[in-house]
């Protein structure tokens, strides 16, 4: 049996994308910080945007993961004349829909905005629609640069995402930094140096993977035909996918709402606490990604029981990890709230929030990096179906009825979360064990094995 990947390759995979990882979430604290600067109207407008920004790089990401889904098995097979033919197909359908949004929010700019957000501070708006008329610029950049990233990882090779993930980080500190505090350019100081680091990214990204020397690459005078049954293999697992994380962000929102119904202090402790245990997602998020490219090529190489020791083995690594970071994040919860200048209730919430998370992390590994093999074996239906039935029962409705029915407070919707998390781990690990997430092989393959 050939081994497709050594421990040598996945840590060449897995390293560069939790460094990726974890320059997000420090580069979004850093803008968080930058942002305040210019007052409470730009800080609410800016986050009224984000909101839907972050809606759509989901679907952007999502469909850059059926891109990655289709290559990767394609590498499996030794096909890599078909993983290009599919690599012009993702770059296309991913260039075209982010153009779609972009002339949607250009047009639809303040109608848009009102009709999401309703009726909201006439300052806010007003920088609200500035920033997102430079975020939908920023949109089909972006979409280049994931589909690019997507196409990487399905070789194994993070890296090149990772540096040009660094470069995009800097363009975008470094900018807010001087048109914020130096040239004192409002939200637009904010907006600007996003669409330069995206619009940088992106170029840089596609410049890169038009190389032909690669195993997957686009054509080079970016001549990307037009292959209907490519596209629609594409959509069949980013559809899903996207629906999955659209559900899962309006969830989110909804339950925001619903905190903000509790004071302020539930509001800021909330806040914070959800800011710092960004970090024990780290390294599951990373992982995850790096499963749709191991189980994608064991499958589409017929290698089922080397899918399976490579889930399970990225599972053990991903539990070694987090049982490090809840170890310090419950250790240090004090004085990391205290960074944050909160009122002694607002910490109180937020020091408790952080530590019970931590235990209950136990649970998140399989909840949510687990279903990233099942995805790359093309068993999307299952884990969107699950996580989307999940998401409106247990962390949406458990919240309201234990927070409005039981006043439980912002520990409720914590609760609820775990739930949510628990439902979703029973049942993909029951799907997991069964077999059943692996597409069927002939008959005479599988007797034997």
């Amino acid at each position: 049996m050939i081994v497709l990947f050594s421990k040598k390759d996945l840590r060449r995979l897995l390293i560069p994308l939790i460094i990726e990882q974890i320059l997000a979430v420090l580069v979004g604290m850093a803008d968080v910080v930058m942002v305040s600067a210019v007052g409470e109207a730009a800080v609410s407008g800016v986050s009224l945007v984000d909101s839907i920004s972050t809606l759509i790089i989901q679907l952007l990401a999502a469909l850059s993961t059926g891109g990655a889904v289709v290559c990767s098995q394609y590498l499996g097979k030794k096909d890599a004349k078909n993983a290009s033919v599919a690599a012009n197909q993702l770059l296309l359908s991913t260039f075209l829909l982010s153009v779609f949004i972009m002339i949607v929010a250009l047009v639809g700019n303040r109608s848009l905005l009102a009709l999401i957000f309703g009726s909201i501070e006439a300052d806010v708006m007003s920088n609200a629609q500035t920033y997102f008329f430079l975020s939908a610029v920023s949109y089909p950049f972006l979409a280049i640069y994931d589909a690019c990233a997507a196409l990487y990882r399905s070789m194994g090779n993070s890296k090149v995402s990772m540096n040009t993930s660094l470069c995009m980080n800097a363009i975008n500190v470094v900018g807010n930094a001087l048109c914020v505090y130096g040239l004192h350019m409002g939200v637009a100081g904010v907006g600007i140096p996003t669409v330069v680091s995206r619009a940088t990214a992106g170029i840089i990204m596609l410049v890169i993977v038009r190389n032909p020397d690669h195993l997957i690459h686009v054509d080079r005078r970016l001549r990307l035909g037009f292959h209907p049954q490519m596209i629609r293999n594409i959509l069949r697992i980013g559809v899903p996918a996207g629906m999955e994380n659209s559900m899962f962000q309006l969830g989110k929102i909804l339950v925001q709402s619903l905190v903000s119904s509790l004071g302020t202090a539930s509001i800021a402790g909330f806040a914070v606490a959800n800011n710092l245990v960004q970090f024990e997602y780290l390294p599951g998020t990373a992982i995850g990604l790096g499963m749709v490219t191991v189980i994608g090529q064991c499958v589409g190489a017929g290698e089922h029981a080397q899918a399976r020791q490579y889930t399970n083995y990225l599972l053990k690594v991903n539990y070694g990890i987090l049982a490090v970071l809840a170890v310090l994040l419950t250790a240090l919860s004090t004085p990391l709230v205290g960074i944050y200048n909160l009122s002694p209730e607002a910490s109180s919430i937020a020091v408790a929030l952080i530590v019970v998370h931590s235990f209950a992390m136990i649970i998140w590994p399989v909840a949510f990096a687990l279903p990233n093999a099942l995805r790359a074996a093309s068993d999307v239906k299952f884990t969107m179906v699950t996580a989307v039935f999940s998401m409106w029962a247990f962390r949406i409705g458990l919240s309201y009825v234990l927070v409005l029915g039981f006043h439980s407070g912002v520990m409720g919707v914590w609760i609820a979360m775990f739930a949510d998390w628990g439902f979703r781990a029973v049942l993909f690990f029951i799907r997991y064990r069964s077999g059943r997430w692996l597409p069927q092989r002939p008959q005479k393959q599988a007797v034997g094995q």
